[in-house]
């Protein structure tokens, strides 16, 4: 019957490819567009993510999520220090500052200000030159995608105006150590490349000592965005964060919470997770009704074969189990080429500005929701089937 009921979905072609389609494309779609929302969100958080040195973040207790920066005071940095249980507290400046290119236009840059003595916050990996750099006079190291795109500089040649601007669509090329930015009229001297994890706003990202970075920065009072804390061997971070918010009135934060803190902060009050929800949801009904409706109609046209199989002893149960059996072929193969498909739209977006992120969770969902489908288009043919009378064959 296995034999049989192959036979009879690959037989009309047409129907055949068209199930296969319907699925195909739900299972692309609820790939491609998941796996976008995944990568928006985790862009969210990916600077929490890349300094790992810390246990706990420490900030203002308005702060909702990671660039929400509200600027505290130096001394809250003693207080913490003096807190036991923490084995180094260092600040970290992060702001948004505007560099200055040679070609005379400005590109709104992530400044972040790492503890000029240890240099704990900086950058995860470093392509080209060395973090002890930073201690050099003026230095900044830029993130790699920034130094090849917003921040490159014009190509040898470049003619200039009157006053001295160069032409924007003149040819550029990726920044390089040696290249130097303007921060707020102050010199930035580029003494590395380093590789991060791409922000929500995709602006370029620009390490340097937080001494500097307050330098770069706009005046004002307050200039210290977090400290980083680590805890003394045996004390759990959780503990840390306790006593940190009763002796500070501080917030604190594990990693994680931050990560948490920062990703429902824009799952609940921006309307990302209702447009890629909607877009979800359109494949799983355009999937369902194409492979359903030409699943049924396949049904229709094998009527005859189906009552000749009950006419000749085959059980309801072996022509639901036949069904079914389609059901599962067009399913497997739909969610292959579906998934297949995202997965070369994601390798040939791979250097764009595209968030996508692939995970096994996914595919696992992706997998549910193309069973769900699956059944669903062969649902009203089971009904059909059921209620079959094997005396169809023998009518004209």
């Amino acid at each position: 019957m296995v034999f049989v009921a192959l036979k009879m979905l690959v037989g009309d072609r047409a129907k055949f490819l068209g199930i296969v389609f319907g699925i195909t494309f739900a299972a692309m779609l609820i790939t491609q567009q998941a796996s976008i929302f995944i990568g928006l969100m985790t862009r969210t958080f990916g600077f929490i993510t890349d300094t790992t040195q810390p246990d706990v973040w420490v900030m203002d207790p308005k702060v909702q999520f990671v660039d929400d920066i509200k600027p505290m005071q130096d001394t809250q940095l003693l207080r913490v220090r003096g807190i036991e249980g923490v084995a180094w507290a260092m600040p970290l400046y992060k702001g948004l500052i505007q560099a200055r290119m040679d070609n005379g236009t400005f590109q709104n840059c992530n400044v972040i200000g790492i503890d000029d003595a240890t240099l704990i916050g900086g950058p995860p990996e470093m392509v080209e030159g060395r973090l002890e750099d930073l201690r050099r006079s003026d230095s900044v190291i830029v993130d790699e995608v920034g130094a090849r795109t917003r921040l490159a500089k014009p190509a040898p040649g470049a003619p200039r105006d009157a006053e001295g601007n160069i032409p924007p669509d003149w040819p550029r090329v990726p920044l390089t150590i040696g290249d130097t930015l303007e921060l707020n009229d102050r010199r930035a001297v580029v003494v590395g490349i380093c590789k991060v994890s791409r922000t929500f706003q995709s602006q370029p990202v620009l390490y340097t000592t937080y001494g500097r970075a307050t330098q770069y920065a706009p005046r004002q009072r307050k200039l210290l965005s977090f400290i980083l804390v680590k805890a003394e061997d045996g004390l759990k971070p959780e503990e840390l964060t306790r006593r940190i918010r009763e002796q500070t009135g501080l917030a604190a934060y594990t990693g994680w919470e931050f990560s948490e803190k920062t990703y429902m902060y824009f799952v609940r009050f921006t309307g990302i997770p209702i447009n890629f929800g909607i877009a979800v949801a359109l494949g799983f009904l355009v999937g369902t009704a194409i492979a359903g409706q030409t699943f049924y109609n396949f049904t229709l046209d094998n009527l005859r074969q189906f009552g000749a199989l009950k006419a000749m002893g085959a059980s309801n149960r072996t022509l639901l189990g036949m069904i079914l059996l389609q059901a599962a072929v067009v399913g497997v193969i739909g969610y292959g080429l579906g998934v297949g498909l995202a997965s070369q739209f994601a390798q040939l977006s791979a250097r764009s500005e595209l968030a996508f992120r692939l995970i096994w969770q996914t595919l696992a969902a992706t997998g549910g929701a193309i069973v769900v489908i699956s059944m669903l288009a062969a649902s009203l043919s089971l009904l059909k089937v059921i209620r079959l009378e094997p005396a169809i064959v023998f009518k004209g």
